[in-house]
């Protein structure tokens, strides 16, 4: 053994069999925290990230729940500075952008599958909740998704006028309702369905069909339509 070799620390060359690893077997070869580790080498080219990585699977439960973790509560971790939360941001908007990818401008319809990964992606681990309206075309194609409004943990307010007035300015013959609850819980509310139902008949006089209202929980879904409440 050289002198360099007794002098390395004792993560030496863990990083390049890491990234090897990844580039072999892709993600499945990876654990959460060593793929959080990839991100983590980006922020902290030195430095030993497995211990870093491993406390943050452990506090907040799963890869996609660190990168999507609030900024201020990353930052109470030691490690974890202003350069890591912009990898984890990047790494969040890549994977939403891949998602939209799929299926803006496609005929939604008969690309459900494709359309609640990208509802998950952008909303699952949101922490507060967020109401989102999916505009179709007549062809049923997406041709645009934007958020109406943002709440609290358990409430996001919903303007019926605001989003039959948006559907009508982008010439929508359909639109798709989709809101998530941060309890992990997609069960609708009576006031989830009650508000629908407000949507649905405001909809109805400008022409404007309700395709589904999706609730988007952890790792589970809830479609309107499946239940027969639409």
């Amino acid at each position: 053994m050289t002198d360099a070799s007794k002098d390395a620390p004792h993560f030496h060359g863990h990083r390049q069999r890491l990234r090897e690893r990844f580039l072999e077997g892709g993600t499945d070869a990876l654990a959460d925290y060593e793929l959080l580790e990839l991100v983590l080498f980006r922020a902290n080219p030195r430095g030993d990230v497995k211990p870093l990585a491993k406390k943050l699977i452990d506090t907040f439960g799963s890869f996609a729940d660190v990168i999507s973790a609030d900024p201020d509560r990353l930052k109470q971790f030691k490690g974890i500075g202003d350069a890591a939360v912009i990898e984890f941001r990047i790494v969040q908007a890549a994977a939403q952008k891949l998602a939209q990818g799929k299926v803006m401008n496609r005929p939604v319809l008969s690309s459900w599958r494709a359309l609640l990964d990208y509802c998950h992606t952008i909303m699952a681990h949101e922490p507060i909740e967020q109401f989102r309206i999916l505009f179709l075309d007549k062809k049923n194609r997406l041709i645009a998704d934007e958020q109406q409004s943002k709440g609290t943990v358990d409430h996001a307010p919903v303007y019926v006028r605001e989003v039959m007035k948006r559907a009508v300015a982008l010439n929508a013959a359909a639109i798709i309702l989709v809101h998530n609850h941060p309890s992990g819980d997609p069960t609708p509310s009576r006031a989830d369905i009650a508000m629908t139902k407000e949507i649905i008949d405001a909809g109805t006089s400008l022409g404007i069909q309700v395709h589904d209202h999706v609730i988007i929980g952890k790792g589970m879904h809830a479609s309107f339509k499946a239940l027969d409440l639409i």
